[in-house]
Parts: structure tokens; C-alpha cells; sequence
């Protein structure tokens, strides 16, 4: 006898996002077979958008654009072959492309004082909740702020923008089958803020004064183009243009001044926008003759136990007429009163202060004479205690190369022995090359350890190196080598030594540290930059580079401490190299809000509450609801991965009472718990949830039942509610029995169930897994029996 056909390759279920395309495709065991298509029961035809394919062995069923019409159970029958599946419909909420690449490429951009009004259209299934963030932080209405949300569109509206209206803002759009978040950047533009002051008197004579000041603080949003500068004579009302400059320049000098006259001064900054408010000065005096300048700060040149001698330099601004002495000022250190240490001008730029008090500090301050008075002080010495002068250091110990290369050379020596070296503040490094007699300081501070490597020098060139240590007495004698540089090593281009020890998305908590180390190569050493979302970091981050890695360290973490970091390696010859990575922080979760009872449904409660605030800044955050039978009993979890703010308990027993409770969690742990205060208590059972239909008219006499409109398969998150309708037509009436999985639901309180006009529904209150299986309504009378069926998915909502 001829073998019987069997399938090789069953049908399996599709899960499909509306739109795209869906296959369905089985392999049976005999080229013969031609077969046929069904869809909910009912044989499929050639249609719009649906194409039969027969390939040898392999049938094809294929959608081109599957829609919500295409979502059910289908089956493949030839001869005595038979394989089922169905197609699930996704469909997260989407924004047309055209308008989500101008809105996260180019900035919104907006005149201070206009209405702001940004419309995002969206699709999807609906309920699709929108919410806008600005820096990470939930919008709501206000006084200017407005958000508008409905079932095809969300739009935010800001009355008269400010300034401060500028930033990034998040757009998320969810629904039970996805997320989609939108970034965008409002600008809102400006005339400037004034020019920060004071305004400063750079220089003031008889023919001319010179004024400064500094940029504002905020130049509105678009570059500041010019400033101008106005003048007013005391005693006057009217304001003279001086002139302008340009936004480079933050000085400007004017000869339209008269000997001995008194003036005021202002300043405007100006952009495309408009003008600044003006910025001005108080009283200036183009005086007849200029004093001197002020000298730079006198230097320490000897101490002893009642004297200090100081020496200066003259200053580099003689004023209008020369130098005829110097007035000398002395104060104790940690005070403000300056006192005079001389009664008329010396000539000399050098002087013994006597007349001191053994072992206190002193700075000194210099101020030189000309015809026109006492000009500008200079500003303090450096500090010196009256005492007896400190011996200088003596030599340091075994000064040698520890090792070099061909750009730099690393010196290591010891103390001076402790008869010389006992009171040793630090150490001083200098250099010269092999053709050059002058000797150049590698360090600006002293050097605090025996070690220092001098960089930045020739390959094959010889160097003098000498080392001195350093006290109050002064600088001690240099200890010299010579050194010789070799070639230079082979250049290598920067590459960042990336492995699984380095991961790319690093998700801390709150107050902990943020640590991460790259190693990298490259000769000559290339210069590491590090970047935050685009831009210099913050001064909270910190980075050490050495020895061939580089280290960011960011002390308890924030949330703005979230986003994308970068870092790049580049040398001298342009090579570059980057690597980015993600930090998110989060934390424990806060508390949910306060928690309200209803009930909306006979012998059900809807538990509903006020989100965690932490929603603001944790995506996977969801919700367990839990419930007790008395004051004392125990906690049993109800409802789970719940990612609204909204759930629904059926199986209550009247009489009892029942207190509930509600956490947030996430991925590092749980909040503490929001709780009812009184229990919940259903005093006796309600009515029977019907729906009274109107009489039923049928269409035609003892006509057979038959689907009108079939049921449709779902796809619900935990915690949802489930309707499942279709339409029923036949009379006399039919009958309606739902069934799942084969199981009569008709004695099942977990279960409502509606006929209005042949529009027959299924609902079922806060679905489970337990709830995910076939589910079949059947319509019978006298003269026949009809059915359908539809497949229930629950999924959590990760």
C-alpha cells in the first residue's frame, strides 16, 4: 500500500510587529500534496496581502503587511495532514520616522516670549501612556506648562518661554507591548544678560580713561556680536555713545574726556536677538596727573629675631611723572590692618624692617611716590617669621638615572645626611642641554618625594641634570649629572587594550563609587581626554593616567552621574582612538504612594495607588501587590511584575476582611511597603453582573447560530485586564457558553460574562499565567451549533 503523508516540519507560532511581514510555513514528506489554508476555522482564498507559496515539499502562507485582521489561529490540511499556529500581533507605539529624525536631530528652537507647542503624533495599541521629562525629571502642569495627552497624540505647550525653559526633554510613549523613548533639545533665544562688572578703571589721565569689564554671564542663546559703550558727566542727564567693539574685545578707551571731570560709564552687549540691559560704572575722575602702578610683591631677602629685609623692583606703570621713593607697608599675618613701616618716600628699593616681634609671621606691601601722590599698592609678600635665618640645606645622596628612553629620563637620589637635611622642605630639578649654558626648572612647586622624571626630550641628544634641596634657609647645593638619550623608541598608534574585564553598560547605585580603569598603548605616550555625554566632565570626576591606564573615579554617585562616557586616546601624528560606555544609576526604590479600595466589579476590589517617585528614574521598575486575611495574619503575594498602577483581586469571600499592601521593586531590591490602614470587607454578596439586554429580534426565523464576527487572539501583561467579544447571530436566541482549555466557565466567579444584542463578551480581572491558554465561545439552539476560538498570551512586561 502507498505510505501515508505525515509533516516533517510543524507550523509555529509568529510573533509579529504590525506592519512587517509574517510567514507561516510547514514541510511535509510527499511532493503530491496541495492542501488547503484555514484561518480561525474558515478556509482562506486568495486575498489582498496574503499569498499562498508551494515549494517541493514546503507550503508558505505569507502576509506582505500584517494588520489587526490577520491576528489568529491558522491551519495547514492536506490529505490527512494537520498543523496549527497562530499570529500575534505586536504593536508598541511608533512615531512616523520623517518626524522623529527632525525632532531628535535639530533642536527646537524658540524666541524668549513665544508660545512654545511641540505635537508628536503617535500609533499603536492602545492604552498608550505618555509622559515628558525635562533633565530627568517628570513634567507636570503648571502656570505655563501644559501637557496634553490623548489616544493619537501627546503635545507640550509652554506659554511665553524663558530662558530656563531651555534643555533636554524625553519624550516616552508605552503601551503593553513596548516602550519608545524620544530625545529632544528645546533652545529658547535671547537678547543677552548685561556684561558682568564691576567695570573696572584700567587706566585714567587728563586726556583719556580706559575701561574693562567681562562677558555675560548668559549671552541669550546666539554669540554676542558687539558691545557698546556710553558715557554721562556727572551733574548731567543725557548719555553719549562712545563707540563700540567687538565681542572679542572687553576694553575700550576714550579721549572724549575733559581734565578733572567726573563721569559715569555703561555698557550693552548686543546679539541677533537685541540689546542687553546696560552694565555701569560708578563715579571716574580723568585726573591731571597719573599716579604710579602698582610694583610687583616684594621679595624675602634675609630674617632674623627683630628684623626682615625685603627688596622690590619698580614698577612697570611710572605714571605722568617719575619716581621720587617708596612708602613701605608692613601687617601680622591673619590680620587686615596694614601699618606704615616708614614716615616719608625712600629711594632705595630695599629695606630692613626692624623693630619686630621674635617668632611672628609679617607680609610687607610696596607702594611707589610720583608728583601726582602715592600710587596702587602691590600686592602682599609672601609671609616670613621674624627669626634668626635658617642654614640652607646641604647635598642630596647618590643622585643617578633610574631609567630612561628616548624623550625622557627619570632621577632618583636620597636625603641629605641629617646634619644637613633634617629640616629639608622639598627638592627643586633643573636642565640643559649639551649646547645651551643656561639651566632651565623642570618644577614650579617643590617636589615632595626622591623621585622625578624629566619629559619631553631629544633622542640622541645629551643632557646636564642637577638636583638641590630646598628649606627656609634657601636652596642648597646642586648635585649635576649628564645623561644621554637614545634613539627614540618605534612610534606606536594609540589603541585602548579593551577586553571582558571592560563591560559597557555599568549600572551603580546611588553614594557608591564609580571606578573604571583602561589600559591602553601607544608611543609616544598619547593624551587621554575623558567626556560625558558629549562634553568635559564634571569636576566631581576625577582621572589618573599613568603606567598605561587611565582611571575615572566619581565619589557617591548621583543620578545626573548617568550617561554615556567616552574616552579618547590621540597622538602627536593625529592618530585617535575612542571607546564609549553606559553608567546608569539607580537605587532602591521609594515607597509607592497612598494606597485606595473600590469596587468597581460585584465581589471584586481594584487596588490603586500613587506611583513610587522613583518611576521618574527607573525604567524596570514594577510593582508586587500583597494581601492578608486579618490585622496580624500573614503577607501573601496576589499580583506580580505589575507595571501600572492598578490591580484587581477576585477571589474575595464575604464577610472577611482583607488589608492589602504594595512595593516598588527593580533590580537592586525592594521599597518599604505602602499599606491600607482599615480593611476591605464585603458585607454581602452583590447582584448578579449582567448586562439587561433589550428583547431579541431575530433577523429571520429558526435560522442556525453562526459567528458574525470571530474572536480575536490577545496578548495581555500581568496585572491587565482581559475583554475577549465577538458576534453572535441565529435564532431563535443561542445559547452562549464560553469554555477554556475545554473547561465550561459558566459557574467560574473568576469570569463575566455578557450578551448585549449578540455582542458577547468575556472578562476577566487582573490575568495571571494561570489565565494563558485557548479559550472557545459556543452558540447552540434548536436548529444548529456554531463556535470560535482565540488563543490568550500573558506575558510580564520586561
Amino acid at each position: 500500500s502507498e505510505k501515508r503523508c505525515y509533516v516533517n516540519k510543524q507550523l509555529l507560532n509568529v510573533r509579529v510587529l504590525k506592519g512587517e511581514p509574517a510567514e507561516l510555513s510547514c514541510t511535509v514528506s510527499k511532493d503530491d500534496v496541495t492542501g488547503t489554508w484555514f484561518k480561525d476555522g474558515l478556509k482562506l482564498t486568495n486575498m489582498d496581502g496574503i499569498i499562498f507559496e508551494k515549494k517541493g515539499l514546503v507550503h508558505k502562507l505569507i502576509i506582505n503587511k500584517v494588520e489587526d485582521i490577520h491576528a489568529g489561529k491558522y491551519r495547514f490540511e492536506g490529505g490527512d495532514i494537520k498543523t496549527e499556529a497562530s499570529i500575534f500581533i505586536e504593536d508598541p507605539p511608533q512615531v512616523d520616522k520623517v518626524l522623529l529624525k527632525n525632532l531628535t536631530s535639530v533642536p527646537t528652537v524658540a524666541k524668549a516670549g513665544q508660545n512654545v507647542k511641540i505635537k508628536i503624533p503617535f500609533e499603536g495599541r492602545l492604552p498608550i501612556r505618555a509622559t515628558w521629562l525635562k533633565d530627568r525629571m517628570e513634567l507636570a502642569d503648571d502656570t505655563r506648562i501644559r501637557i496634553d495627552r490623548t489616544e493619537t497624540f501627546t503635545m507640550l505647550s509652554i506659554s511665553s518661554s524663558e530662558r530656563k525653559d531651555c534643555g533636554d526633554y524625553k519624550v516616552r510613549l508605552k503601551n503593553d507591548s513596548g516602550v519608545l523613548e524620544i530625545n529632544l533639545k528645546l533652545v529658547v533665544v535671547d537678547k543677552p544678560q548685561p556684561p558682568e562688572g564691576p567695570i573696572k578703571i584700567v587706566e585714567s589721565s587728563a586726556s583719556d580713561i580706559t575701561i574693562q569689564w567681562k562677558p555675560p554671564k548668559d549671552d541669550g542663546g546666539k554669540p554676542v556680536q558687539r558691545y557698546i559703550v556710553e558715557r554721562q558727566q556727572v551733574g548731567q542727564n543725557d548719555w553719549v555713545a562712545l563707540g563700540e567693539t567687538p565681542r572679542t574685545c572687553t576694553t575700550f578707551t576714550t579721549n572724549k574726556v575733559e581734565e578733572d571731570m567726573t563721569y559715569y560709564f555703561r555698557v550693552r552687549a548686543v546679539n541677533a536677538e537685541g540689546t542687553s540691559d546696560a552694565l555701569e560704572s560708578g563715579e571716574v575722575k580723568a585726573v591731571g596727573k597719573a599716579s604710579a602702578g602698582a610694583p610687583d610683591p616684594p621679595e624675602i631677602v634675609s630674617t632674623s629675631k627683630d628684623a626682615i629685609t625685603i627688596a622690590w623692583k619698580a614698577p612697570r606703570k611710572t605714571g605722568s611723572s617719575r619716581i621720587v621713593g617708596y612708602m613701605v607697608q608692613k601687617r601680622k599675618k591673619g590680620t587686615i590692618t596694614w601699618l606704615p613701616v616708614n614716615n616719608g618716600p625712600i629711594a632705595e628699593k630695599k629695606l630692613k624692617v626692624t623693630n619686630l616681634k621674635k617668632g611672628l609671621q609679617y607680609e610687607f606691601r610696596v607702594a611707589a611716590v610720583n608728583a601726582a601722590g602715592v600710587g596702587d599698592a602691590s600686592e602682599p609678600s609672601q609671609p616670613a617669621f621674624a627669626r634668626d635665618s635658617t642654614k640652607s640645606p646641604g647635598k642630596v645622596q647618590d643622585l643617578k638615572v633610574s631609567s630612561s628612553d628616548g624623550t625622557s629620563v627619570t632621577l632618583t637620589w636620597k636625603r641629605p645626611e641629617a646634619k644637613d637635611g633634617s629640616d629639608v622642605k622639598g627638592y627643586e630639578v633643573e636642565m640643559r642641554s649639551s649646547n645651551n649654558l643656561n639651566w632651565t626648572k623642570c618644577n614650579t612647586l617643590p617636589i615632595d618625594t626622591t623621585t622625578y622624571t624629566v619629559k619631553g626630550l631629544q633622542a640622541k641628544e645629551t643632557y646636564f641634570l642637577r638636583v638641590r634641596a630646598l628649606n627656609d634657609g634657601g636652596p642648597g647645593e646642586a648635585v649635576e649629572l649628564e645623561a644621554s638619550m637614545g634613539a627614540a623608541p618605534p612610534v606606536v598608534s594609540p589603541r585602548l587594550l579593551i577586553d571582558d574585564t571592560v563591560k559597557r553598560l555599568l549600572v551603580i547605585k546611588a553614594g557608591n563609587t564609580i571606578r573604571v580603569n583602561i589600559p591602553f598603548e601607544g608611543s609616544p605616550d598619547p593624551v587621554v581626554t575623558w567626556l560625558k555625554d558629549g562634553l568635559p566632565l564634571s569636576n566631581r570626576a576625577t582621572i589618573n593616567t599613568k603606567d598605561g591606564t587611565t582611571q575615572l573615579l566619581v565619589g557617591a554617585a548621583e543620578f545626573t552621574d548617568s550617561g554615556t562616557y567616552t574616552v579618547e586616546l590621540q597622538n602627536g601624528l593625529g592618530k585617535r582612538e575612542t571607546f564609549s560606555f553606559q553608567v546608569q544609576i539607580t537605587d532602591i526604590p521609594q515607597s509607592p504612594g497612598p494606597i485606595k479600595l473600590e469596587e468597581n466589579v460585584p465581589h471584586t476590589v481594584t487596588v490603586t495607588w500613587e506611583p513610587s517617585t522613583s518611576e521618574k528614574w527607573e525604567n524596570n521598575l514594577y510593582y508586587t501587590v500583597l494581601k492578608r486575611e486579618s490585622q496580624k495574619g500573614l503577607w501573601h503575594v496576589v499580583g506580580d511584575l505589575i507595571y501600572t498602577n492598578k490591580f484587581t483581586f477576585t477571589k474575595l469571600v464575604p464577610g472577611r476582611d482583607y488589608y492589602f499592601r504594595v512595593v516598588a521593586k527593580n533590580d537592586l531590591g525592594a521599597s518599604g511597603p505602602s499599606e491600607t490602614v482599615k480593611p476591605w470587607r464585603i458585607w454581602k454578596p452583590k447582584a448578579e453582573f449582567q448586562v439587561k439586554p433589550q428583547k431579541y429580534r431575530g433577523v429571520n426565523q429558526n435560522q442556525p447560530p453562526r459567528i458574525l464576527v470571530p474572536l480575536k487572539p490577545h496578548v495581555v501583561t500581568t496585572g491587565s485586564e482581559c475583554r475577549m467579544s465577538c458576534a453572535v447571530g441565529g435564532h431563535p436566541r443561542p445559547k452562549i457558553t464560553w469554555y477554556k482549555d475545554s473547561r465550561d466557565l459558566s459557574n467560574d466567579p473568576a469570569y463575566f460574562c455578557t450578551n448585549d444584542f449578540g455582542v458577547c463578551s468575556l472578562v476577566i480581572l487582573g490575568v495571571s499565567k494561570p489565565d494563558e491558554g485557548e479559550y472557545m465561545i459556543e452558540a447552540t439552539n434548536e436548529s444548529g451549533r456554531a463556535f470560535s476560538k482565540a488563543f490568550l498570551t500573558i506575558k510580564g512586561n520586561n
